[in-house]
């Protein structure tokens, strides 16, 4: 269905708040900006940034509902005779290769990662989001096979480990100074090597059934 007007003009402003709060936490850090700065930076009133933003943190986040079910969603779109693991691996290194600012490779990234870094509720939010992650994926392992027993859950826990694990190095990497297209390129090395140390029993798992 097409966006209706109304349904438009919500979406435009959520996102301006979101970009003027953006903004104003990097420049200042998290802490140190206020919901009320940020409604009147955005010439909104307080409970305007509420009723889109439940909590400051969601400001800082603002597209973590994405990030939640990237894994489940690679899971679930695996090609036949694919594992879940590996349509995980095709994917990131699709995005590494693609030198994509959904895996951090942007100019940038490390002013994000400082703020993550100086505040403790971000640092907190952001364990979360991960922790939701794997749950997510767990879900979607179980439904996909309909295993009873705790597989569902050591998967996705090896699986989650490559994700954060590759997310941790290109951060780490960022911060260095380095350009996204340099640390694209040991990144894929990185994925090689972690594919390395998943058992067969991970590799192995939760195969599509051929169309």
């Amino acid at each position: 269905m097409a966006e209706g007007l109304r349904e438009r003009k919500k979406r435009q402003t959520r996102q301006y708040i979101s970009d003027v709060a953006t903004g104003l936490f990097l420049d200042k850090g998290f802490d140190a900006v206020t919901i009320a700065e940020i409604a009147a930076a955005s010439d909104v009133s307080v409970n305007t940034v509420y009723n889109y933003f439940p909590a400051k943190e969601d400001l800082f986040f603002d597209r973590s509902a994405g990030v939640v079910d990237l894994l489940a969603r690679y899971v679930r779109g695996r090609d036949p005779g694919e594992p879940a693991a590996a349509a995980v691996l095709r994917e990131l290194r699709a995005e590494v290769e693609a030198v994509s600012p959904r895996v951090g490779l942007m100019e940038g990234y490390d002013r994000f990662l400082k703020v993550v870094h100086e505040a403790h509720t971000l640092r907190s939010r952001l364990w979360s989001i991960q922790q939701e992650s794997q749950e997510n994926l767990q879900r979607a392992l179980s439904e996909e096979t309909g295993a009873a027993d705790d597989m569902p859950e050591l998967v996705a826990g090896q699986i989650c480990w490559v994700h954060s694990t590759l997310m941790a190095w290109i951060g780490r990497e960022m911060v260095q100074g380095r350009t996204p297209a340099e640390v694209s390129r040991e990144a894929l090395v990185l994925l090689d090597d972690m594919e390395g140390l998943l058992s067969e029993g991970v590799l192995n798992y939760a195969v599509r059934d051929a169309a």
